[in-house]
């Protein structure tokens, strides 16, 4: 927490980076302000590549009739760094943490090819849900209500989604890189490599990324990024590969305005169809709740911030930080804000208060600058990113108990349904069903919560709706 002992009249007199220094309790917790300047540089390098990511994720969903796909990326690209910029400097004046925050990849994903273009729900209403996801959260925060919310949901699936997102991620970067190509006997399989320019490029670039990161280079993702960005266009100019290859985009003129989009999300809440609406809350809700819930405790654990029980202390903090970036994201335009586990980085290198976060989200607010590039930047090259990320979720599959039967089934379905449809809804929705079945089956009923069996059957009703053409739409 800020240092709320100083006097009023001796914190005035400070100079404003001994003000800082005391607002954040930089001698208690026994850092410095160039080591907390130092570790929120850090986090802004690693996490930088989001400007890019984010808006190419979330432009395909995204129809605003006279506006360009440029024009579009770039408001995005606006979107993504005010929130950034917003979200991550809640987490450094509410919780004083040195956690940065950006629009979650996993549920940017959910909320553009599941939701917008496989259900065929309008953006403006997937914003509406995002908004109202952001309130809920914001009101569980206020009240307390976690540690309730918590019981409720299977273990093996809250352990599970990280991994099945990471699958998500990884087949749609794949996909746009075209190392992954649709095919009808396999449905996917190995893309042209050695005669597609652009899936050569991508295969050159996330290798390069693969050894940036292996050595150890701060920022290897957006370097990796840019690095393949430039080659693409070096190769073209030069006349190696025709224009028409597609490794170029033009330089759009430059383009600030996001009146389009902010404010969407409350036309959102016309004519829209109930039952679908509040799954898709739910969604968001579920992921963005234990996404930021383990993202904090894991970064804590190696800050060495939590208690004895392993848990950190005023975790509502954080938790509220992020609900009320939630609420103000959909308000201007993007999808549900998560704790990035890249503000581990700034942790490695010794960040441990908000001032880390305010360092980060000043860069950040820098960027602004940059829009234009954030356009001229190719899918092959931005998709790089979605394959490294996915590669590090991977990891979360250890925590899992697989020599239990009532874990290894839930977690497992959850883990294969969520590449394979295209939708952590769906995922979700298999891991929650399967658990109180096999959990009572294999010990009792009475081992399974009822608030479990409500949520199960939620499902199965859900999954009647969707598959029976009972209600067209739905999900």
């Amino acid at each position: 927490m800020p240092d709320e002992d100083v006097p009023a009249s001796q914190s005035s007199s400070m100079n404003p980076l001994a003000a800082l220094a005391s607002y954040f309790g930089l001698d208690e917790h026994d850092t410095d302000l160039r080591t907390e300047t130092m570790a929120g540089a850090t986090i802004f390098l690693t996490m930088s590549y989001v400007v890019v990511v984010i808006p190419g994720l979330l432009a395909p969903a995204i129809d605003i009739p006279g506006y360009s796909e440029s024009q579009i990326i770039q408001m995005l690209a606006v979107i993504t760094i005010i929130v950034t910029v917003i979200a991550t400097a809640l987490m450094a004046i509410i919780a004083n943490r040195p956690f940065a925050q950006a629009p979650g990849l996993g549920l940017v994903a959910f909320f553009s090819f599941t939701v917008v273009l496989t259900l065929g729900v309008p953006w403006q209403t997937a914003l509406a849900a995002v908004f109202v996801e952001g309130i809920i959260f914001t009101s569980l925060s206020y009240f307390g209500a976690r540690k309730y919310i918590v019981k409720v949901f299977p273990e093996p699936v809250k352990l599970s989604v990280g991994t099945g997102i990471g699958l998500f991620l990884g087949i749609i970067g794949l996909q746009n890189m075209g190392l992954v190509v649709d095919d009808p006997a396999t449905l996917v399989a190995l893309g042209p490599i050695a005669s597609d320019p652009v899936a050569l490029i991508a295969t050159f670039g996330l290798l390069l990324t693969f050894g940036l990161q292996a050595a150890g280079i701060r920022g290897s993702i957006i370097f990796g990024i840019i690095g393949t960005t430039l080659v693409g266009y070096g190769v073209t100019l030069l006349g190696i590969v025709p224009a028409e290859a597609g490794l170029t985009v033009s330089m759009p003129a430059p383009n600030y305005d996001i009146t389009p989009i902010v404010g969407a999300a409350f036309s959102g809440f016309e004519g829209m169809e109930v039952f679908t609406f509040a799954l898709i809350v739910f969604t968001f809700f579920f992921v963005d709740f234990f996404d930021t819930a383990g993202t904090i405790t894991g970064v804590g654990q190696m800050a060495g911030f939590l208690d004895e029980d392993g848990n950190l202390p005023e975790m509502e903090k954080p938790l509220m930080a992020n609900a009320i970036a939630t609420t103000i994201g959909g308000i201007i335009g993007t999808s549900t804000v998560s704790t990035y586990i890249d503000s581990a980085t700034g942790v490695e290198e010794g960040g441990r208060t908000g001032l880390t976060a305010l360092v980060t989200a000043g860069l950040f607010l820098l960027t602004l600058v940059f829009v234009p590039l954030a356009a001229s930047i190719p899918q092959y090259a931005s998709n790089i990113a979605l394959v490294v990320v996915a590669i590090l979720m991977l990891g979360n599959v250890t925590d899992i108990d697989w020599g239990n039967i009532t874990h290894s089934i839930p977690a497992g379905m959850t883990i294969i349904i969520m590449p394979l449809t295209y939708s952590i809804a769906y995922g979700l929705a298999a891991g929650i069903i399967t658990f109180p079945i096999v959990k009572s089956l294999k010990d009792s009923p009475k081992s399974v919560r009822p608030g479990q069996w409500i949520l199960a059957g939620a499902f199965i009703v859900y999954f009647y709706v969707r598959t029976s053409g009972y209600l067209t739409g739905a999900l």
